[in-house]
């Protein structure tokens, strides 16, 4: 197992220090694609946050992935990383009128484990290297204390 970015057991039930409204004030997604729900550690000098996802009963991915056993597609799991990437970017870079932080690649993603609807992902973003307009974060995703998602994320002004 890789070395965890933070113990994921201190942020589980840990209350928020950004709502999903202050979440949505600094990254776009919206409606169902609003994985981040919210931040409970939030680190700006060091440029790392801990979020969280309630995997609902009713998502949109319950009824159609594994019908009679759902499951969290991982690429569902590598979003959420993402805009939790996006979240601590706009700290650093402030987007400018018509611009956003987006996806610009994913290096070393593995999947370890599982989410199911009713679960609580745990997700860490730790910035790696920061030139001029793109990111590479570490990011992982907890389930408890059991890590389920981990890659490195790279993102660019668009």
């Amino acid at each position: 197992m890789s070395r965890l970015l933070d113990d994921p057991l201190r942020w589980a039930d840990a209350p928020l220090v950004y709502d999903l409204d202050e979440v949505q004030k600094r990254i776009p997604q919206r409606h169902e694609m609003a994985l981040l729900q919210g931040i409970v550690q939030h680190d700006p000098v060091n440029h790392f946050a801990i979020g969280i996802h309630d995997a609902a009963l009713d998502a949109f991915w319950v009824r159609g992935h594994i019908p009679g056993r759902p499951l969290m597609p991982g690429v569902v799991m590598v979003e959420a990383a993402a805009q939790l990437s996006a979240f601590v970017t706009s700290f650093i870079l402030p987007p400018e009128a018509g611009q956003l932080f987006g996806f610009a690649g994913l290096d070393s993603v593995r999947f370890r484990g599982q989410v199911r609807p009713g679960d609580r992902l745990v997700i860490a973003a730790s910035i790696k290297r920061l030139r001029r307009n793109i990111a590479q974060f570490a990011t992982q995703a907890y389930v408890g204390s059991d890590l389920v998602f981990e890659g490195d994320i790279l993102g660019a002004s668009i």
